[in-house]
């Protein structure tokens, strides 16, 4: 089945609405507050920059984050996504909340920036580790995003449930600060690279502290998934949070389908590699990637072909 995107681009061309050389992708984002958000528009606009040479035009709309995104590519709706590093491995091997329906169709195109678990809590709530979370108002994520289902995650190997807070709210990260600053939660958690506009927010309006997420059950998550790693959020970043926050992560993935044309996902790839600077002064989290680490880390479904093309043309994998 062919993607909704390059459906509607046929029709538009039947209609005699787009020229014939002019495709339409569709990226899968995350709440405007976030990253991800970020990734698909800025992929976007490296894309949209050659249209006339490629005739390529993408949009990067505001969606409800990694489970979603993938969700949607499988169903054809959208071309291409950003996901966290764990549900790209739990939708391309069926695992997890995919148990008994892998996405087999499932391909990486590079990974992106590192993306620690998040826990932020207002500093009158007396919350000092993640265990003191237990009885608190804890904005736990809305259902399709990555950081719902991360949470829900650490809270089995935790031994917990959604009952051991007094609430557990659903908010999108757009209104979780908020919530956060008018005191109608205790703590939010966020699984999202740095620095982070939503956090910036919670800390700069209302006395809050980075939690951490270091203790043995966590440990335990890492050493039993590859796509876990320990991870640090500098001190000094955020207002109030002068120590390092110890806690794991991710990292945020950029997929699509086998589906999708080779020549597509080579001229999305060509445009973010080609234009690399440029791509990497669009948000800090971008900072410090490189290109050789793009292709290889984090990826558990098998690379593109169009995007595989493009890595051995530059020499990046053999």
């Amino acid at each position: 089945m062919k993607s909704a995107t390059f459906a509607l681009a046929a029709a538009a061309l039947a209609a005699g609405g787009a020229t014939a050389q002019e495709r339409f992708i569709t990226i899968g984002t995350g709440g405007q507050t976030g990253v991800y958000y970020v990734v698909g528009q800025s992929i976007c606009r490296l894309v949209n920059r050659e249209t006339a040479q490629h005739g390529l035009r993408c949009t990067a709309p505001s969606t409800g984050g990694s489970i979603a995104n993938i969700n949607a590519i499988k169903a054809g709706d959208m071309d291409m996504g950003v996901a966290q590093s764990d549900w790209q491995y739990h939708a391309y091997n069926g695992s997890a909340d995919y148990e008994g329906d892998a996405f087999e169709d499932l391909r990486a195109v590079f990974s992106v920036h590192p993306e620690p678990f998040t826990v932020v809590a207002r500093a009158d709530s007396e919350i000092e580790t993640f265990e003191d979370l237990q009885g608190k108002r804890v904005n736990v994520g809305n259902p399709g995003s990555g950081q719902r289902a991360t949470m829900e995650i650490v809270l089995d190997a935790m031994g917990w449930s959604m009952d051991d807070f007094s609430l557990a709210s659903e908010l999108r990260p757009a209104e979780q600060s908020a919530a956060l600053g008018d005191n109608r939660v205790d703590a939010i958690v966020y699984t999202v690279g740095h620095p982070n506009g939503s956090i910036q927010e919670a800390t700069s309006t209302v006395d809050a502290r980075l939690v951490d997420v270091n203790n043995d059950a966590i440990q335990q998550l890492i050493e039993e998934n590859p796509y876990y790693a320990s991870a640090t959020i500098p001190g000094g970043m955020y207002a109030g949070n002068d120590e390092d926050t110890e806690t794991f992560g991710v990292k945020a993935t950029f997929v699509t389908s086998a589906e999708v044309p080779d020549d597509v996902v080579y001229e999305v790839v060509s445009a973010v590699f080609d234009n690399f600077d440029r791509f990497k002064s669009l948000h800090p989290a971008f900072e410090n990637l490189q290109p050789e680490d793009m292709v290889s880390e984090g990826l558990s479904a098998p690379l593109h072909p169009g995007a595989e093309r493009y890595y051995r043309e530059q020499g990046w994998i053999e």
